[in-house]
């Protein structure tokens, strides 16, 4: 499984921006997306997933209503939408997906992807 992550920039406090993943190699609805996040100094974080349905999402607490995980099943692509950026979001963000299950904190993904900068700054 490939996955290419792609989107990242600088956006403001307050801006929004998209990222993509786009994923080959396997049955795209056989996969389970998700994105994590890694900033400076802290440890990778789980931030959205969505199942190979779309129809299960899981975010973490502090994007919930801010974020959206999202998937084209025709397009084998997944996206996060990303509102109201605050600086504590700027991270690199990673693309992972895994075979067997929705991806949690606990459990490393099969997949990953390289990341992609997301810089929230004025």
């Amino acid at each position: 499984v490939q996955l290419q992550a792609s989107g990242g920039g600088l956006v403001q406090p307050g801006g929004s921006l998209t990222i993509s993943c786009a994923v080959s190699g396997r049955t795209f609805r056989d996969l389970h997306m998700a994105w994590f996040r890694q900033a400076p100094g802290k440890e990778r974080e789980l931030v959205a997933a969505i199942s190979g349905s779309g129809f299960l999402t899981r975010y973490v607490d502090s994007v919930k209503g801010r974020f959206t995980i999202s998937r084209a099943n025709a397009e084998t692509m997944v996206y996060l939408q990303m509102n109201n950026l605050k600086p504590e979001d700027a991270a690199v963000y990673y693309c992972a997906a895994d075979q067997s299950t929705l991806p949690s904190a606990g459990r490393s993904p099969d997949y990953w992807g390289q990341g992609t900068q997301v810089t929230v700054s004025s």
